[in-house]
């Protein structure tokens, strides 16, 4: 049996959010099982050490979370900070297997300065490959919809990615955006960088149509933040209830409340006038996938995205999507199944929506496509992005 690839989980194992960057790291640990050994830096003990049970619960748990910072209970605080000093190196003894060490490191968060500080350690323990995940750079694009602190560490995060042996963009958009702004740096040597487009997981429950004789209902599977242009969106749904257009719009995601407080006022102020508008906040995987079952089709206004699983997950269940097609969820919708929003202004939006929601020719037509396309499973994923790392040569 091969020695196990250290797999670090800082942030993932200490939230139960489900955002795009936490189901890619979960979805990781579940597919390489025994191969990994999953890791968190502690910063109460100050040194990196394999995870806990309390952790290892929270990525396996199926309730997600309503915030998506990490949480440390108090015990595991006071123990971190009992420990502290016990230990003479930075990194707790790992499993080795057959009397070799780690295989190599592979980091599929994006992770905190403190993290990056540390990273030295956690390289030194291992003769493989050390690989990064890169999800986008929508910190640097698009600062106004970005919280203050990730804009302010982003730049620093992006030097210290030249660390790594490879960096494993979530898509080609994403892969450009990294590589652009390290030529702008004038950085001449980089670690290698590919574009390993992600995986999903496999629709759990049959796929059905909607109830052709209710209201339409649209879906939009998104967190609630700036960059995901709900208030474009919401703006679009009241221009055409306003002109007596018959539907629901449904929308599900945690929200971040530094970029998203204006979105979800908008939600209400639409409840309370009546309109016919379901915000639920993050749902369990049985819950979403009735809801993507229970849909007419879905929107993803998302301004910038480095993969944007939603687009994916909607066609997979045979579900068109609405989204904007430059970019990378230009990338997923050009197989087919989508249409596009333009920039995603309201109008874009409204008149997008109106033609699917008056033409059931044109619905039926994108679902055809939507259900003639294949998609890469997350066991795919891993074997391709273990294939790669498996032939990378040390960078630095």
């Amino acid at each position: 049996m091969n020695p196990p690839l250290i797999l670090d989980l800082s942030h993932t194992s200490h939230t139960r959010a489900r955002t795009g960057v936490q189901r890619v790291a979960r979805a990781l640990a579940a597919e390489l099982g025994d191969q990994c050994a999953p890791v968190c830096f502690d910063p109460y003990q100050g040194l990196w050490r394999p995870l806990e049970d309390w952790e290892k619960e929270n990525l396996e748990s199926a309730d997600p979370a309503r915030g998506r910072g990490s949480h440390w209970p108090l015990g595991a605080r006071i123990r971190g900070s009992l420990r502290k000093g016990r230990n003479d190196s930075p990194l707790l003894t790992l499993p080795e297997r057959h009397g070799s060490g780690p295989e190599g490191v592979l980091i599929p968060e994006i992770f905190s300065a403190e993290v990056g500080k540390a990273l030295p350690f956690l390289f030194a323990a291992t003769q493989g490959p050390r690989v990064a995940l890169f999800h986008d750079a929508v910190a640097l694009q698009y600062p106004e919809f970005t919280p203050r602190s990730t804009v302010a560490r982003f730049p620093g995060y992006l030097r210290e990615l030249l660390q790594f042996d490879g960096v494993a963009a979530v898509s080609e958009t994403s892969r450009d955006a990294l590589l652009d702004y390290w030529r702008w740096l004038g950085v001449a040597r980089t670690p290698a960088v590919v574009a390993v487009t992600l995986g999903i997981e496999e629709p759990t429950a049959e796929r059905s149509r909607a109830d052709a004789a209710g209201s339409p209902i649209v879906l939009c599977v998104s967190s609630i933040e700036g960059r995901k242009n709900h208030a474009a969106l919401l703006d679009a749904c009241e221009q055409l209830w306003a002109s007596g257009s018959t539907f629901q719009l449904r929308l599900v995601g945690i929200v971040n409340r530094e970029t998203g407080a204006s979105a979800l006022e908008r939600i209400e102020r639409l409840r309370v006038a009546g309109r016919p508008l379901r915000y639920e906040g993050p749902m369990k995987d049985g819950a979403l996938e009735v809801a993507y079952a229970e849909c007419s089709f879905t929107v993803y206004p998302s301004l910038a995205e480095g993969f944007g699983l939603p687009v994916v997950e909607s066609l997979s269940r045979g579900k068109p999507c609405l989204c904007r097609m430059t970019g990378a969820t230009g990338e997923a919708g050009r197989a087919g199944g989508c249409a596009g929003i333009g920039s995603g202004s309201p109008s874009e939006i409204a008149s997008a929506m109106a033609a699917l929601l008056g033409s059931p020719a044109e619905l039926a037509r994108l679902q055809r496509e939507a259900l003639g396309r294949r998609f890469k499973t997350w066991p795919e994923y891993a074997s391709e992005l273990l294939g790669w790392m498996q032939g990378l040569p040390r960078h630095l």
